[in-house]
């Protein structure tokens, strides 16, 4: 019975199989051949890796757990845009990759993954309730985690206003990344809740479970390291090849490849009526980028061999400047740890509209109206900024018995 309720491993598993063959037998396929089998292993490892990360939960706890899942979590996308910015050091063409396959994963995090959890969490608790749900309400402790997005959205405006990302500021974004770890790590640990394949993992009797998530572990993320380099080597092949835009398949659909476990969990934790853990879980994903990521690619850039800075043209910058404008409508919008439907929608829209607006001109007046938005938003929820951008810095956030709406308004 357990090895049946296990076969969507085993199929992932085998997945994987002949994008390792083609790696370590060096034969080299048609590009769009290696595009999908390499990107279909990266895909199939990325399910590994969540189930496997998810269980591993039931045996780590603390801050342990906290560091190892959150750079286990982020391991496909990186391996990508590493490579990219590693590369980027002596073929400065590669540098337009980095920005596009981090400005991608950013904001199809946000406009697709926020808003359709949240939307899909509303539809839910409609059906359960028979009443109309306007919004999605988060739970208090969540408010660290999106003071830290606040922060890191608000430096993100360095980068298109300096037009790079220095040395400087990667390591600054790393040392934030380091102290909300280190934060997190210190809230009380709750229950996790497993869905899928990972509760099958995590029912496991301790032995079986911590050998088979530790296999799991190193069986992904061999398969990703492998097929990291030649998916983006076809992934640009086949642009060439086919006459797309190479930049904007980076961009959109590597993200989609490496983001796709993720947004199938939130999904699950959405459609079971828990909508708060659902972008809950992509709220942290979304710190990560923000600072991880990002404070990562200029030093793989210098191993890679190029300068101290890594220097955008005028198309990334407008990249990365609508991809700050979008967080920081995020941000305002669930600066009450509520999620309304109105944000989600917006949100679902502009990142919609965005393919029809290709223009430099359109692209900026974009920015200018996620900006507008975000500012009547941050109007509308002025009196939660200060405790929002305090709540990393705080000892105690919230007191064990304050109420709910206490603890909102704090």
């Amino acid at each position: 019975m357990i090895v049946k309720r296990l076969r969507p491993i085993g199929l992932c598993a085998a997945l994987t199989v002949p994008a390792l063959v083609l790696r370590f037998s060096g034969a080299e396929p048609g590009a769009v051949v290696g595009l999908l089998l390499f990107g279909l292993a990266v895909v199939a490892a990325s399910f590994l890796l969540a189930w496997a990360a998810e269980a591993a939960q039931v045996d780590i706890s603390g801050g342990l757990a906290i560091a190892v899942l959150a750079v286990i979590a982020v391991l496909p996308e990186y391996a990508v845009d590493l490579y990219f910015a590693y590369t980027a050091g002596s073929n400065p063409e590669y540098v337009a990759y980095a920005a596009a396959n981090m400005t991608g994963s950013n904001r199809l995090l946000l406009g697709l993954g926020w808003s359709t959890v949240v939307l899909i969490g509303l539809a839910v608790a409609k059906k359960r309730s028979g009443a109309t749900v306007r919004e999605l309400v988060l739970d208090s402790p969540y408010r660290v985690e999106l003071g830290f997005l606040a922060i890191a959205s608000i430096v993100a405006f360095v980068i298109p206003g300096t037009g790079q990302i220095s040395l400087v500021l990667g390591f600054a974004l790393l040392g934030f990344f380091v102290f909300y770890l280190w934060k997190v790590s210190r809230a009380e640990p709750g229950e996790p809740e497993l869905v899928g394949p990972a509760a099958i993992l995590g029912g496991l009797s301790k032995r079986p479970r911590r050998i088979l998530v530790t296999t799991l572990f190193v069986f992904a993320a061999v398969v990703i390291l492998a097929s990291a380099e030649p998916f983006a080597h076809n992934l640009i092949a086949v642009g060439t090849e086919l006459g797309i835009d190479r930049f904007l398949l980076v961009q959109w659909l590597a993200p989609l490849a490496s983001e796709a476990p993720e947004f199938i969990v939130a999904i699950l934790f959405a459609l079971r009526g828990k909508g708060d853990a659902a972008i809950g879980t992509l709220l942290s994903s979304k710190v990560n980028q923000w600072t991880l990521l990002v404070g990562s690619l200029p030093i793989a850039y210098v191993f890679g061999g190029g300068g101290t800075a890594l220097r955008l043209d005028a198309r990334q910058i407008e990249e990365f400047l609508l991809t700050a404008t979008q967080t920081l409508l995020g941000v305002a919008a669930l600066l009450a740890l509520r999620f309304p439907r109105w944000a989600a929608w917006t949100l679902l829209g502009l990142f919609a509209v965005q393919f029809a607006l290709p223009g430099q001109t359109a692209r900026y007046v974009l920015c200018g109206v996620y900006a507008v938005i975000a500012l009547a938003a941050l109007i509308h929820n002025r009196r939660h900024i200060l405790p929002t951008l305090a709540a990393p810095f705080r000892r105690a956030p919230y007191a064990s018995g304050s109420s709910r709406e206490e603890r909102i308004s704090a």
